[in-house]
């Protein structure tokens, strides 16, 4: 995998500002996830700490100054060897351009960079975009991926799809 240099904020061949958030894009990482539609969407507060707390492991793009995607993330606190995406957001307006690809590619190149080895996130049956993203991605990689049931429908309630977890890797 080859990882994007530190200083250069902007993948090859793509218009996007990629950088790690801070604590003033809490609300728009709030705003992205409602946005995107099919997420569970976390509260203001949430997405404040997690820009917080988790701003290395998580991404926001802008193209000409506006947010257009966010993925967030964190390192597994039992395998820290292991990045969890926890949600990929992309504003409706900036579908089928990239987006998605060009923040994972960066967000793991960092992890990379710091010693990461896999990348795990997990998707719902019915969510054949972000299948061909990690898919994608893993190709992309000439990584390994894996497929397994995670969360049964009984276990996440309120009529919740099941949760699979995909996990890539390892990463060079």
């Amino acid at each position: 995998m080859t990882a994007h240099p530190a200083d250069s904020p902007t993948p090859p061949g793509h218009d996007l500002e990629l950088a790690h958030p801070t604590v003033t894009d809490g609300p728009v990482l709030h705003e992205l996830a409602a946005a995107a539609g099919g997420l569970d969407v976390n509260t203001r507060y949430a997405y404040l700490i997690w820009a917080r707390d988790f701003a290395r492991t998580t991404v926001i793009a802008r193209r000409g100054g506006e947010p257009v995607g966010a993925i967030t993330g964190y390192r597994r606190p039992d395998a820290d060897d292991t990045l969890f995406v926890w949600q990929v957001a992309v504003d409706p307006s900036a579908r089928r351009r990239g987006v998605a690809a060009a923040m994972l590619a960066w967000l793991a190149g960092r992890h990379v960079e710091g010693g990461g080895r896999w990348v795990e996130a997990t998707v719902t049956p019915s969510n054949e975009a972000s299948r061909r993203l990690f898919t994608r991605f893993a190709d992309d990689a000439s990584a390994p991926v894996a497929w397994s049931a995670l969360f049964g429908a009984d276990e996440l309630g309120d009529g919740h799809e099941p949760e699979e977890l995909v996990r890539i890797g390892p990463l060079r």
